[in-house]
């Protein structure tokens, strides 16, 4: 990569439009997710993190409480051109260490099962059975923070 990658928090309407446009191009366009399953009402609590090599948007994902001391971790797009550099990873460390800033103790997410080897790789164990989510395989994963 020729430029430094940054992973800021999303917390403008410019930033979530750029996050917004990640996922609609990964998640709708390149793998058919319904568009009323994608943009879902834990946008408005999560909190977002979007990376950018220079000024162009390449990454994003997300966080949400879930409860006092448990985060969910979704929303993780990277740009198809640019998989494979890490991007992933440190989107990834970012959101978990905000999670940690904040006081959380645990993160669970819902993998897809062509990702599992990743989070695998980032210290995230398998729970449970293989499941359907937007017609695409997943299973739930976990990891103390």
């Amino acid at each position: 990569m020729d430029q430094a990658l940054e992973v800021v928090h999303a917390s403008t309407p410019q930033q979530m439009a750029q996050a917004w446009t990640i996922r609609r191009r990964v998640f709708i366009e390149e793998q058919h997710v319904p568009e009323e399953i994608e943009l879902d009402e834990d946008d408005a609590r999560a909190f977002h993190a979007l990376a950018r090599l220079g000024t162009r948007a390449v990454g994003c994902g997300r966080f949400v409480a879930l409860g006092d001391d448990e985060i969910k971790i979704g929303r993780m797009a990277v740009l198809r051109e640019l998989r494979g550099r890490d991007i992933g990873r440190a989107i990834l460390n970012f959101l978990m260490d905000e999670a940690r800033r904040q006081g959380f103790r645990r993160a669970v997410l819902h993998a897809q099962l062509s990702a599992e080897g990743f989070y695998l790789k980032h210290g995230f164990e398998p729970r449970g059975e293989v499941f359907e989510e937007a017609g695409i395989p997943h299973r739930k994963m976990e990891r103390p923070l």
